[in-house]
């Protein structure tokens, strides 16, 4: 099966994507302890993972997913993630639309989780 092709033109209206919110995702890494599937997919830029990451997460840049869509976990739920939420919606979108059904977008991306649960991550 073809993949989609890749749109970075995409906006916000167009989006279909379920939302999770940090305090969700905080306790489904709780969870996830007991045997849940759970994996964090990265699609900022390296320079942006290098100031702040979640440990163990997929860091795959937003205009490569295409290339490592084979790459990604099939089960459990994948949460996507950015700086704010803008880009992890769109790859989300796409990532449905190539058959990761899995894929679920992080309101307010990494930016969030360092305000809301962990302050002592760097900021940007």
């Amino acid at each position: 099966m073809d993949a989609v092709p890749f749109h970075a033109d995409v906006t916000v209206d167009d989006m279909t994507a379920d939302d999770i919110t940090v305090d969700e995702l905080a306790c489904r890494f709780a969870s996830a302890l007991d045997g849940a599937a759970l994996a964090v997919l990265d699609v900022r830029e390296p320079w942006e993972v290098d100031i702040c990451r979640l440990p163990d997460s997929i860091d795959i840049p937003l205009a490569l997913l295409p290339d490592r869509l084979a790459a990604l976990p099939r089960d459990g739920m994948l949460v996507v993630l950015c700086h704010h939420g803008m880009r992890s919606r769109q790859a989300v979108r796409w990532l449905r639309a190539n058959g990761i059904a899995n894929a679920i977008n992080l309101t307010g991306g990494i930016d969030a989780w360092a305000r809301q649960i962990d302050p002592a991550m760097r900021t940007y």
